[in-house]
């Protein structure tokens, strides 16, 4: 029996939280809106988790900093959401010693003293005037992506700074890195930002990775990257805390199946994640559908939903590939370094960047492009809970523990093939955790605590391990590669959608997600976007 067809102004597919920013801001504006999750848990991938059975600890399951999240949106929402700041930049240990170069935001003599410690006292100087370039422009774009989309021309004109651009955006950045800086840690160091979920040699002839550093260095007008308090959860629920306080109806276990051009989705709800016994199917016919989900997810829903070739949309399915693995831990307490002149917290109290050269980089790079795990894995670290103890229950916290994420890169999906997803998670998770211990002054495993099983609080998401839980194509976290945050010149803007970056080139149709052009990490923004083109539409 067909299902008599529902009718919202809005549907959205999938419950992200870009998905509840946009819900929040159409319920406010007075549109009917209902979001489909098809989890039992809404916030995709910011999410918090007790990830270890019987441990009071509730770790930033997937994404774990907050850079990108407009101040806009959360005045607009009035949304209660904290983001604390780390004193610390980055710590990175000189591979085979017991050095390592510390940046501290807060005390200039000591990190210029840490340079020259290294014999880099001349790459102090130029960080600071390279750094002073990215600031530009922060202070210059990021207002801008909560706005229609800029031309390439007028962002260049606002920048106004012809040498930061053509270094930064028009030529490929590691070239601009490797002229900039001498040393081959430094050189390494600055160039992790534009590879952090993207595979990418040193110097990226497609600009691939120039996209990837200018959102990392331009978050918030300043590049800073704060913990957030509470845990990544905190985001995403109050974000759909403000979604139902204006009205929204949020539906988790719900599965959109397919969805035709003409906005009718179809959704198996209830069961066990949207399916099994018990389901039920849905029709609802909508003005707008937003989509949450990647491009290829949105392919496939069109297709399910009887779109042919001949039917004019613009989802086109580029390959899209992840490249980290993430680890996350629960430690007894901070290990101790190799480098005893530094304090564990302040190593830890930043971006601690493992194995992650100039030189270690391209040939990490090297290895995973001919289909072998790099050795070692070059990698950075996040301590959650120096910064924000609240994660942790009062007892862990008193006891000293403290949890670490693992982000490891250049781990390109194309090293999982199907079926061994077991076998290369076990093996990627040796090699990160072996990258980890040869800068430290005592094994990482003696420190883990065990859960209420007896096993040791260690969790890892490979690339396969992502699309399966979330359905990011190939483990990208970002949907595929990152566009850049304007338009090119002469590209056609007449339309809502085109001008705010959530074009799909189906009427009516959405991205809201990482697939918008403005997408990407947790900032709200591609929601916020996607909202902002159904109300310019209506």
């Amino acid at each position: 029996m067909i299902p008599s067809t529902e009718r919202r102004d809005v549907v959205i597919i999938g419950g992200g939280h870009n998905a509840l920013a946009a819900a929040a801001y159409l319920s406010r504006a007075g549109l009917e809106v209902e979001v489909l999750e098809r989890l039992d848990v809404l916030g995709g991938a910011a999410i918090s988790a007790q990830a270890f059975p019987d441990v009071d600890a509730r770790l930033s399951r997937y994404s774990y900093l907050v850079s990108l999240l407009p101040q806009r949106i959360i005045d607009d929402l009035g949304l209660s959401i904290r983001l604390a700041p780390r004193r610390y930049s980055s710590y990175t240990p000189l591979p085979g010693t017991d050095r390592g170069l510390l940046v501290d935001n807060h005390d200039a003599a000591a990190t210029a003293a840490s340079f020259a410690a290294l014999g880099a006292g001349a790459d102090a100087e130029a960080w600071g005037r390279f750094y002073e370039g990215t600031q530009r422009l922060a202070r210059a774009l990021f207002p801008t992506v909560t706005d229609p989309l800029l031309t390439r021309s007028e962002a260049r004109a606002a920048v106004a700074d012809d040498a930061v651009w053509d270094a930064l955006i028009e030529r490929p950045v590691g070239e601009t890195i490797e002229g900039t800086f001498a040393d081959d840690l430094v050189r390494g160091v600055v160039y992790t930002d534009a590879l952090i979920g993207t595979f990418a040699p040193n110097v990226d002839a497609t600009l691939t990775a120039n996209r990837c550093y200018l959102y990392h260095v331009i978050g918030g007008g300043t590049g800073d990257w704060n913990v957030p308090v509470g845990g990544m959860g905190a985001v995403s629920g109050e974000l759909a805390r403000a979604a139902r306080l204006a009205g929204s109806i949020l539906t988790p276990n719900a599965e959109v199946t397919a969805l035709s051009p003409d906005r009718v989705v179809t959704v198996r709800q209830g069961g066990s994640g949207g399916s099994g016994d018990g389901a039920t199917e849905r029709r609802i016919a909508a003005d707008h559908v937003l989509v949450g989900c990647s491009p290829q997810e949105l392919a496939r829903l069109l297709a399910a939903g009887g779109a042919t070739a001949d039917d004019e949309h613009g989802t086109a399915c580029p390959d899209a590939e992840g490249a980290q693995v993430k680890v996350n831990m629960l430690l007894r307490r901070l290990p101790r370094l190799r480098d005893a002149s530094v304090d564990p917290a302040a190593a830890f109290g930043g971006t601690f960047h493992i194995n992650e050269t100039w030189t270690q980089l391209q040939a990490a790079y090297d290895a995973a492009a001919g289909g072998a795990v790099p050795d070692p894995i070059p990698a950075e670290i996040y301590c959650h809970s120096l910064t924000d103890p609240s994660i942790l229950s009062p007892e862990l916290q008193a006891a000293g523990a403290q949890t670490l994420t693992v982000f490891a890169l250049h781990t390109p999906d194309r090293l999982l093939t199907e079926g061994t997803n077991d076998a290369m998670r076990a093996r990627l998770e040796r090699g990160v955790l072996d990258s980890l211990n040869s800068v430290l002054a005592e094994p990482i495993g003696d420190l883990l605590l065990t859960d209420g099983n007896g096993d040791p609080c260690l969790e890892t998401k490979t690339t396969r391990d992502l699309e399966h839980a979330l359905r990011l194509p190939g483990g990208s976290i970002f949907h595929g590669d990152l566009s850049w945050p304007f338009a090119e010149d002469g590209a056609d803007l007449s339309t809502p959608a085109a001008r705010w970056g959530v074009d799909t080139g189906l009427p009516g149709i959405f991205f809201c997600g990482s697939g918008a052009q403005r997408g990407g990490a947790v900032s709200a923004i591609g929601g916020h976007n996607a909202a902002m083109a159904v109300l310019e539409s209506r």
